[in-house]
């Protein structure tokens, strides 16, 4: 492909903003700053002008000299134009310092005075090119920037090779981007530095090429026509951008099934091949563009009885890839596939469907082809298509069904029944279980601006209440108009108090009448014989019920469970399975608990219910993580994050499991990073429910970055957060031990203790197990702290025992930890430290390895009290207070005491800052004072 000069990425986008580049600009970045050169490679489009000219912004102010040319493919014949556009600006400067002859010909070359040329004057030539370069570098550092590489004339491109590879130290760096369309990039690297970096720039993902196009305004594209865009565009960020441009200019959308518009700017990048074929084979070609598999016995089926011929023509110009292994036929780009279909008149495109609405073998195949052949309202089309969207959806590919639900209704009379509308709903419920919000949405609103049927009014506005996700409160004024739509039906009144319950809970954080709101509903769909409603709505009940630690949580669940079954709801991720995996995962039943939830996941992703999937993918995760099983509940966790960030769905409830996991067995930095963010979209939403599981997340990741004050804070919002709820059950969030621990961490054990006995009633009450013995982990430290330490000795081993006895092995490896860092790194501490690196290891956990290595690495320290060579001095501070200064009269350094107490270097200082202003002194000298003072009197 070829790219004109003047089809490059619009000049407005930022040049320090690089979107979905980051690691590789880091890379770049890196290479840069320690001298070194870079040469950015890729296929035309994706971006690499974009990178070089943020790098090169960035490195400007601390370079003395920046170079720049930029080469195009209709200049490349002329002699040292590149050479020209570098030194012409500095050749006066400098010129006159290099000796006669190099002067002469390099004159000669950049101005066209004289015979010199390369050939004649070669020798001296390179040497001024190189001299050049060592002048320049000699009054500071120099970046030379090429873009476009490949079409840099021959002769500059040699010069410049040959001076690169003698500049050994000087300080000359290249910044070059080279376009390469599957060839090798190694022969542009001549023209570089032997210490150059090649960094390929690739595709984008689907939620990159999203947020681009977010960035550069398009922002009301629906997900749907973001996958789309995607697709076509094979992930080349500037192919992406024209495409959206071409829709935002269309009057018209196409209609589902039909490829994106395509516009003449991208046109011209394909097309001009084609027409190196014969009209045979670009017919044969057009079939294979509208087949959704094309293949060689489709191709015959289809009436192209020259297939095999013709397909080999097109794979020599480059425009089909072939692989042999592969029986279906496939574009080099996808671009190229809908380059070729929008090219064709709209005659020769129904002429095609037409053909393969016989020739596919797929039912859902043939009706689309046939929708896509036919012009108007046709009852029969209509009925082959809802047809092919239940068979779709049967198959578990609701995407498919929605797709196929909205070509029904446009094929459906205005008379006909069912009615269009009705067609469109079910489309707008089968894209809600495929993730595409805001194509459901946009469905329903138009619906709703000509339905006058209150059971379609109130089935539409449930839809807009479900496309809202977790953002119920931007829906707020909907409840008003479904009521009213609603009327005494008791059937449609149940749908309406069963989202009323999860406004209770989301909103207003308001459990009990959330409890009640569902209790309702459950009664309202019974009376009106709505048995899928009835279900939802007991099983949400169950949920809620769970989490206040109500007693009728057991008996809700066996009610929802019981016959007759909704096959919908049985795996829906609100459902009575889903409620009753909840219950099994708060009871300690991890082996049930897995069995369960990957029964679910399994029969979401079979049904291709997307936002169950996130949900299941995320829990499965959460179980894993409770066993202890870091690493397989990291790559759930990422693959939950990854697919809720590409449909939108459940984002913030993937980030804070996935933050949890990233501390427990991953980067903690990125935790810290997930769990903002996961708070913040809960912010935003006005979802209390996942903001306190949000801040648990980030209070935990805190506790393990060592930021223990931070921890504290963000833990102590959590319990505000569940009381105002009416959250009781601890074994949700699990966030108590991680709060007493941080509390005796910055020497407050009276609160800790407070929350540690509060809990302790309502884990009795509940029976739960792991929460208790979590509780008395956190208690022994309590006990440690105030001296205690036989008996924090004993809680601490039968902590440890209890936890591994019920499967929670990183919570047992916390005990051994904990009880290795009491007995303070004297007799039997290696060992007792040998066992926590080995639970750890055991769990993967690598951020609470690396602690354990510092603890070992800091050394044999003296039990956590106050010594009592000093109890005078220190009767005034606070337990971790009186931890820190004891270590400083002991002689400790801030990062001794550190990996001792288990904290971070900034919250000892931190706490000697407290010390400090409480005794009336100013240092550390001043604590070891005041200390051999108060014992000589």
């Amino acid at each position: 492909m070829t790219v004109r000069r003047d089809f490059k990425e619009p000049a407005r986008c930022r040049p320090d903003l690089v979107i979905g580049r980051e690691e590789l600009y880091a890379e770049a970045r890196e290479q840069l700053a320690r001298g070194g050169s870079v040469l950015l490679h890729g296929p035309a489009g994706i971006g690499k002008s974009t990178v070089l000219r943020a790098l090169a912004a960035e490195n400007a102010g601390a370079t003395g000299t920046v170079l720049r040319c930029s080469a195009t493919e209709s200049e490349s014949h002329l002699p040292f134009l590149a050479l020209a556009d570098l030194f012409g600006l500095v050749l006066d400067k400098v010129s006159v310092r290099l000796p006669a002859a190099q002067r002469t010909a390099l004159e000669s070359a950049l101005t066209g005075r004289g015979e010199s040329t390369l050939q004649r004057d070669g020798l001296a030539l390179r040497l001024a090119v190189l001299s050049m370069l060592r002048a320049l570098a000699a009054e500071g550092p120099v970046l030379i920037v090429a873009d476009d590489l490949q079409w840099l004339d021959p002769a500059s491109a040699e010069l410049l090779g040959f001076a690169a590879r003698r500049l050994g130290d000087s300080p000359v760096r290249m910044l070059c981007a080279v376009r390469t369309d599957g060839e090798e990039y190694d022969r542009h690297l001549r023209a570089c530095p032997p210490d150059t970096l090649a960094v390929r720039l690739g595709p984008f993902s689907r939620t990159q090429v999203s947020a681009l196009l977010d960035h550069r305004g398009y922002t009301a594209l629906s997900r749907s026509t973001a996958r789309d865009i995607h697709r076509t565009s094979g992930g080349n960020p500037l192919f992406a951008l024209e495409l959206a441009r071409a829709l935002a200019e269309s009057p018209t959308r196409p209609r589902p099934g039909e490829p994106l518009p395509v516009p003449t700017s991208l046109r011209a990048l394909v097309l001009s091949r084609l027409e190196m074929l014969s009209d045979e084979a670009r017919r044969t070609l057009l079939v294979a563009s509208a087949g959704a598999r094309p293949t060689l016995a489709l191709l015959h089926a289809a009436g192209r009885e020259n297939a095999e011929a013709e397909t080999a023509q097109a794979a020599a110009l480059g425009l089909l890839a072939t692989d042999p292994e592969e029986p279906a036929l496939r574009f080099a780009h996808p671009l190229i596939s809908a380059a070729l279909y929008a090219e064709a008149p709209a005659r020769e495109r129904r002429a095609v469907h037409t053909a393969l609405s016989t020739a596919a073998s797929d039912p859902i195949e043939r009706a689309r082809h046939l929708a896509l052949a036919a012009t108007g309202p046709d009852p029969e089309v209509a009925a082959r298509l809802a047809g092919a969207a239940a068979l779709a959806r049967d198959r578990g590919a609701p995407s498919v069904a929605a797709s196929l639900g909205l070509l029904a209704a446009r094929h459906t009379p205005a008379d006909g029944g069912p009615a269009p509308d009705e067609r469109r709903l079910q489309a707008a419920e089968d894209a809600i279980t495929a993730g595409e919000a805001d194509l459901a949405r946009d469905i329903a609103r138009e619906v709703l601006t000509r339905a006058t049927a209150p059971a379609e009014r109130v089935r539409a506005w449930m839809v807009v209440i479900e496309a809202a996700g977790q953002a119920l409160g931007e829906v707020d004024a909907v409840f008003p108009q479904v009521l009213a739509d609603a009327g005494d039906d008791p059937r449609l009144l149940a749908l309406v108090h069963y989202q009323l319950a999860w406004r209770e809970v989301v909103v207003d954080g308001d459990f009990a009448k959330s409890r009640q709101e569902a209790a309702h509903a459950a009664e309202l769909a019974a009376r009106g014989g709505d048995r899928r409603t009835e279900l939802m709505a007991l099983a949400f009940q169950s949920s809620t019920e769970t989490l206040m630690g109500h007693p009728d949580a057991p008996a809700t669940i066996q009610r929802a469970l019981q016959e007759p079954q909704d096959p919908d709801v049985a795996c829906h991720h609100n459902g009575a399975a889903m409620a009753r995996f909840r219950w099994l995962l708060m009871s300690d039943q991890l082996p049930q608990a897995r069995t369960a939830i990957t029964a679910l996941l399994r029969e979401a992703r079979r049904r291709g219910m997307v936002e169950s999937e996130v949900h299941f993918s995320r829990l499965l995760a959460d179980t894993e993580l409770r066993f202890g099983h870091c690493g397989r509940a990291l790559d759930l966790a990422r693959e939950s994050l990854r697919l809720a960030r590409d449909s939108g769905i459940g984002e913030s409830a993937s980030a804070m499991l996935a933050s949890l996991a990233e501390a427990s067995g991953g980067d903690v930095d990125r935790a810290l990073t997930l769990a903002r963010e996961a708070a913040d979209h809960a912010e935003v939403d006005g979802d209390q429910l996942y903001l306190s599981l949000a801040l648990a997340a980030l209070g935990y990741a805190q506790l393990v970055a060592g930021d223990t004050q931070a921890a504290v804070r963000s833990l102590r919002r959590v319990r505000e957060l569940e009381h105002g709820m009416g959250i009781s059950d601890p074994a949700r969030g699990r966030w108590q031990g991680d709060l007493a621990e941080a509390l005796v961490r910055i020497g407050e054990p009276g609160e800790a203790q407070e929350i540690i006995d509060v809990t302790r009633v309502h884990a009795l009450r509940l029976n739960r197990a792991s929460v208790l013995a979590v509780l008395d982990r956190a208690e022994a430290l309590v006990r440690a702290a105030r001296g205690e330490h036989q008996a924090a000795h004993a809680q601490l081993a039968s902590a440890q025992e209890r936890l591994a006895k019920l499967g929670h092995g990183l919570e047992e490896a916390r005990a051994a930890f904990a009880l290795a860092r009491l007995r303070g790194g004297r007799g039997s501490a290696p060992t007792a430290y040998d066992e926590a690196a080995r639970l750890f290891r055991r769990c993967r956990a690598l951020p609470w390895l690396r602690q354990v290595e510092r603890a070992v690495a800091a050394g044999p320290a003296e039990p956590e009290t106050v010594p009592a060579a000093a109890p005078g001095v220190l009767d005034g501070l606070a337990a971790m207070e009186r931890q820190v200064a004891a270590l400083v009269m002991e002689g400790a350094t801030n990062r001794e005491i550190a990996g001792r107490l288990f904290i971070s270097v900034k919250t000892v200082e931190a706490t000697l800052t407290r010390v400090y202003r409480k005794l009336g002194i100013r240092s550390r000298v001043d604590i070891v004072r005041l200390a051999a003072g108060r014992r000589t009197t």
